[in-house]
């Protein structure tokens, strides 16, 4: 058994107990609880689950997209990510009722036009200014209201190796004057990094907890981005933590969440990154000694 299964399989026994049901946005239901944490000493092993396969390129090509401050699916259905398709094709049928009714432009022949298609791509594969663009380019104003951008990831690893005792390492996605242009609001909404005897560590808040499929994806995406960020100061990893808001399981993903919940786990990988550029969303990588059960199949609430 490792210790990051074990934390996240009481947070699922947690939830299945103790949960409250709740309704929510997708109309499926939840039952949820509120304020949870989870932390992972990054020495014990990369924080992949081994309680059922990960999806590991997929969570590499979403953080990719979003450290290349990219906001377009076109980039995630190039190299076969499609966690965001519903969101993109949901606005089209938005703009375009009669299509959608008539159900004559079904999501598989959307993304197959986004595929192929650079024009209707860039017209329709905007998800709004969510992630990408709000840890990369900030839109703000200056004292003489003369509009600007931060690159806070950027200034994130000049603070980290110029000022590493601030309390200030922190990098936000949740823009309050951009949210209602957004396709989905920011559910980890922000970070913040700290310095101590020559390691990182990283902290995240999330105020929505999809718990079995995103909370996994959610942590290993983190770990990664820790050891990015590390690999670009030259630090060691520390830990990693996760301030969990409503944190809940969807009602169509509790039989799942009882089968993962039960299963032993094995020992955690380890990760190797080269050639990591991250400011342009680039690295390769190689994970080691991954043993895991099989892959749990539940339906994506959007």
């Amino acid at each position: 058994m490792n210790s990051l299964d074990i934390k996240y399989q009481k947070i699922l026994q947690d939830i299945l107990l103790e949960g409250k049901e709740k309704g929510d946005r997708t109309g499926t239901g939840t039952i949820s609880v509120f304020g949870k944490q989870i932390r992972h000493d990054m020495s014990e092993g990369f924080p992949l689950l081994t309680t059922k396969k990960m999806a590991v390129k997929t969570m590499m090509t979403e953080l990719k997209w979003f450290l290349k401050g990219d906001t377009n699916i076109k980039y995630l259905v190039d190299n076969n990510c499609h966690i965001w398709n519903g969101d993109a094709y949901k606005a089209y049928c938005k703009a375009h009722p009669s299509e959608y009714h008539d159900d004559m432009f079904t999501q598989k022949e959307f993304i197959q036009h986004i595929k192929e298609d650079e024009s209707f791509a860039s017209s329709w594969g905007k998800l709004g200014p969510i992630y990408g663009k709000q840890w990369r380019y900030w839109f703000g104003y200056d004292s003489n209201v003369n509009p600007y951008s931060v690159d806070q990831i950027a200034d994130l690893i000049k603070n980290i190796k110029g000022n590493p005792d601030s309390r200030r390492l922190m990098v936000s996605a949740w823009n309050v004057g951009e949210l209602d242009k957004m396709a989905l609001p920011p559910c980890h909404y922000g970070f913040q990094c700290y310095v101590n005897d020559g390691k990182l560590s990283l902290m995240w808040n999330q105020r929505s907890v999809d718990t079995f499929l995103g909370l996994p994806f959610n942590i290993a995406s983190y770990g990664t981005l820790l050891l990015l960020l590390c690999e670009e100061t030259n630090l060691e990893p520390g830990e990693l933590i996760g301030n969990l808001g409503d944190t809940h399981l969807y009602k169509n993903h509790i039989e799942q969440a009882e089968e993962q919940r039960l299963r032993s786990s094995f020992k955690l990988p380890t990760i190797k990154l080269s050639n990591v550029d991250i400011l342009n969303g680039e690295w390769d990588y190689e994970i080691e000694g991954y043993h895991y059960h099989p892959t749990i199949k539940a339906p994506l609430s959007n």
